[in-house]
């Protein structure tokens, strides 16, 4: 098969699209003829040299990726033969190995694809869409939610822009250049600004004013500045959930920035980093990621989510990596087999 390696940590131009062997499906697992493969921030700072969130480094040589969909093409001993040529899309857990042709992973991570779903909408659904709908756990979303969503054209960003607006909310969208607050605009939110203009906090201000309202949910990915003028927005009772501070680079192992106590006191705000453990223990259940991929499937195949994908040959896995970087992309980076 095909698949992109990387034989030393360092820059995009590492990840090298060669031949490579087969994998071989164990016990309960399947083998996927792959379609499409999830790109993740994560994946860009393990290449670079930096673990992120896991437990150590892989050896190298590797082939990245964690999230694939395709069908399924060769069963493991013991896995249900009714696995047999289904779409299928999975997370592969700690094991990498999704930007390849083939890629294997236990049938017990398997979720159907559904029909109104292409694999690189599945793959966006079951990243992205899983994460943001972990993050909506820690709000109440209603008619009466004035959200603000920086990096609204991101792959996590236009789906909560999706959601809050499904609840009956309003949505203050923030992105970088004209084109992408045209996509945000686009996506239904009710106002969007372009974050590199110094004047947006002055324009959503008065926005806010006319409807005799305060934002009451920042939802932030992004941090930095952009933060620091949102959270001037945010009405007393407001809540400020953080899932990522991309201003500070790919790969910082650091927390998000929060104000002190005494400060969110001031204020009358409530401020909550809710990845990882947060998330799931608000989940909850035997097996919570689980629990939010199925959920997220189940709002993509109803039509209540449509996730925003932006496509690269696997063979220019290096090009995505640098335009995800440089904040190039918009919605889920996604490489098509």
């Amino acid at each position: 098969m095909h698949a992109v390696r990387l034989h030393a940590f360092g820059p995009a131009e590492n990840l090298v699209h060669e031949r490579t062997e087969d994998p071989e499906p164990g016990p309960g697992q399947v083998r996927i003829a792959v379609e499409a493969a999830g790109v993740h921030l994560i994946d860009a700072a393990i290449r670079s040299g930096v673990r992120g969130p896991l437990p150590a480094l892989p050896d190298l040589p590797t082939i990245p990726g964690r999230e694939v969909a395709g069908t399924v093409e060769s069963l493991g001993a013991g896995t249900d033969p009714s696995w047999r040529g289904k779409r299928v899309v999975a997370h592969l857990g700690l094991a990498p190995g999704g930007y390849a042709e083939l890629a294997v992973v236990d049938a017990a991570r398997l979720h159907e694809i559904p029909p109104n779903l292409d694999p690189a909408g599945a793959v966006a659904m079951i990243g992205t869409g899983r994460t943001a709908l972990g993050i909506l756990r820690f709000a109440e979303v209603t008619p009466r939610t004035v959200a603000l969503v920086p990096a609204a054209a991101g792959g996590i960003g236009t789906l909560l822009v999706q959601y809050v607006k499904d609840a009956g909310g309003t949505v203050i969208g923030l992105a970088g250049g004209p084109a992408k607050t045209a996509l945000v605009t686009a996506n239904g939110a009710d106002l969007a600004l372009d974050y590199k203009d110094p004047a947006w906090p002055a324009a959503a201000r008065e926005f806010l004013d006319a409807r005799g309202t305060r934002a009451t949910l920042l939802l932030d990915g992004v941090g930095g500045a952009v933060t620091a003028a949102a959270l001037d927005l945010l009405g007393p009772g407001g809540l400020h959930l953080v899932f990522g501070w991309s201003d500070r680079g790919i790969g910082d192992e650091g927390g998000p920035r929060l104000l002190d106590e005494s400060e969110r006191a001031r204020r009358g705000l409530t401020q909550q980093n809710v990845l990882g453990p947060a998330m799931m223990r608000k989940v909850g259940g035997d097996d919570p990621v689980r629990t939010l991929e199925l959920a997220a499937l189940d709002l993509a195949a109803r039509g209540v989510l449509t996730p925003a994908v932006h496509r690269f040959p696997l063979a220019q896995a290096a090009a995505a990596h640098r335009a995800l970087e440089t904040r190039g992309t918009t919605g889920k980076v996604v490489l098509e087999v």
